[in-house]
């Protein structure tokens, strides 16, 4: 019969001990681990068991004993790590504290972020101290990134239709990317390239020569990763009617057609819908507006580009065409599907979470 462990004291807090533990949690510039073991705490003071707080808070039943035991002893103060062995310290827990609060909530006067030496002078402190806190604690105010949220009225509905399709498309069908690439420019360089030697990397003009433009139609299978492409010197409903016309003699007849394609004018005039009419085995989803990213073969337009574009020099339009359709039959000849991963609960949880960062960033 096993015997019964030691019974362990209870832990209460006072309102300002809870006061300040849940301040930790809340505030974006605390250190994760001190957010995590202020959790510990308030988990442990609400009447959870050690296993029950181990088990929701994702940690060993040992970390959940020690910091525990560390409050007891100590209260908030137990929280910090212990001072370690070495050359003491010369920046304390409050000077870093200083440096992320300052370059979390507030701008230098005279630019829109900071930078080592600004924040170096507004704090008294060096640029590698301040390099060294930014390192720690991962931030990086030089870099910015962008987005854009979708104002489409059907933004959830379509986007339960379009990731529906890529992860249980229907039997007997074909689903299909279809978008442009418009105004793909033939350039060729003022200089001559200077190719790659040894220590040295390719070299280009940084100017160029125009020599006209040309606009891709492309549908890429989701299930194979094949692309079906037309090269169209303009963009109009003419041309995306006969792409349409196109894909209806290249797709088996016993097949549906399922077109992922954006809200683009030229993809619904008249002369379109009536066109699918006359041809009811083909459906078109629609992407939310502003939504291209829910379009796998934007992910094929990145290749292209940086595979074949980007660093292409074309004299002639009718050149740039030639190597995109070497290029594009070269695709087809290995193709490569992508696979889609993400759920539509997981995109709209994700956008909702970017929502309630924007509501909280006006406050």
């Amino acid at each position: 019969m096993s015997r019964p462990g030691p019974k362990i004291p209870p832990l209460s807090l006072t309102d300002a001990q809870r006061a300040v533990l849940e301040g930790w949690v809340r505030r974006r510039s605390t250190a994760q681990a001190l957010a995590l073991r202020s959790r510990i705490v308030l988990e442990c003071a609400d009447g959870h068991s050690i296993l029950e707080v181990s088990r929701r808070l994702g940690v060993a039943a040992d970390t959940v004993r020690t910091w525990r035991r560390r409050f007891l002893e100590r209260g908030p103060d137990g929280l910090a790590d212990e001072p370690r062995p070495g050359v003491p310290r010369t920046i304390t827990d409050a000077d870093v504290e200083r440096v992320i609060v300052k370059t979390l909530e507030e701008k230098p006067a005279n630019a829109t972020h900071w930078s080592t030496r600004s924040m170096a002078a507004a704090t008294g402190m060096s640029q590698s101290a301040v390099s060294r806190i930014w390192r720690a604690f991962a931030l990086a105010p030089h870099r910015a990134e962008t987005f854009k949220l979708s104002t489409d009225p059907f933004f959830v509905d379509k986007v339960r239709d379009v990731v529906g399709l890529y992860l249980d498309p229907p039997e007997r069908a074909l689903v299909l990317c279809v978008d442009e690439k418009s105004q793909i420019q033939a350039l060729d360089r003022s200089q001559p390239v200077l190719p790659m030697m040894p220590g040295v990397p390719e070299r280009r003009s940084h100017d160029y020569v125009r020599a006209g433009t040309t606009t891709l139609f492309a549908a890429l299978e989701v299930a194979t990763g094949k692309v079906i492409g037309s090269l169209h010197r303009r963009h109009r409903a003419v041309e995306f009617k006969k792409f349409l016309a196109k894909l209806d003699r290249e797709v088996p007849a016993g097949f549906e057609v399922h077109l992922i394609l954006d809200n683009y004018a030229t993809h619904k005039t008249p002369a379109v819908r009536k066109w699918l009419l006359a041809h009811p085995r083909f459906h078109l989803h629609f992407t939310p507006t502003g939504s291209s990213w829910l379009n796998l073969v934007e992910r094929w337009f990145a290749e292209l580009t940086q595979k074949k574009l980007k660093r292409g020099v074309h004299r002639s339009v009718q050149a740039l065409e030639r190597d995109i359709r070497t290029w594009l039959a070269d695709w087809n000849d290995h193709p490569r599907p992508f696979a889609w991963t993400k759920t539509a609960d997981d995109i709209l949880d994700k956008v909702a979470t970017y929502c309630q960062r924007i509501s909280d960033s006006r406050h």
